[in-house]
């Protein structure tokens, strides 16, 4: 009887002295991560949001090439294949120049669906911040704002095979006026 006696006043004084202490440092995370979370999943969904595009560029990736078809005007698509070493100029990029670039109104809203034909494939180009997976079967979208003209260099940064570093991706981006003119041109 003195045992348990002197059990219990061991399990009241140095057991369940400390209950309180602990659910408080249970829930005071939870409550801070709560705090964290909204703002959070808020901004992840307004970067989603498609901002009612003016351009929609749908880009295929096959082994070892893109292909692009933009499809807000007439039959304008076309593949983009990497410059040989053999064939390239003295200002061309070794492993990133391509035969055709995909060509880019600056100070729009423009909207890229990927997919791809084969292997998962990833369509980059970190200058512009943008990084989508072209999965076979699936349409990925992501939508982005050139800001300034010039010419942007990415790769496929997903490894789906032997040549996978072989598929560079080039994004000039032009005036409106110029854009026109190049749509009128692949057009005819």
């Amino acid at each position: 009887m003195m045992l348990m006696l002197m059990y219990n006043s061991f399990t009241n004084r140095f057991l369940l002295e400390g209950q309180l202490i602990e659910v408080a440092w249970t829930i005071a995370p939870a409550i801070i991560l709560i705090f964290i979370a909204i703002p959070s999943l808020r901004l992840l969904y307004l970067m989603d949001e498609i901002n009612n595009p003016t351009i929609t560029l749908k880009t295929i990736g096959h082994q070892w090439y893109w292909s692009y078809e933009y499809s807000d005007f007439l039959k304008v698509e076309f593949d983009s294949y990497m410059i040989p070493q053999n064939e390239m100029n003295n200002n061309d990029f070794r492993l990133l120049d391509v035969d055709n670039r995909a060509s880019l109104p600056t100070n729009t809203f423009i909207r890229i669906i990927i997919t791809a034909t084969d292997v998962l494939h990833s369509w980059t180009i970190p200058s512009l911040g943008i990084k989508a997976d072209a999965t076979p079967g699936r349409l990925n979208q992501t939508s982005f704002l050139i800001n300034r003209p010039g010419v942007f260099y990415g790769q496929c940064s997903e490894i789906c095979g032997a040549n996978h570093s072989f598929m560079p991706i080039v994004i000039e981006s032009i005036s409106t006026n110029k854009f026109i003119n190049w749509i009128y041109k692949m057009n005819e």
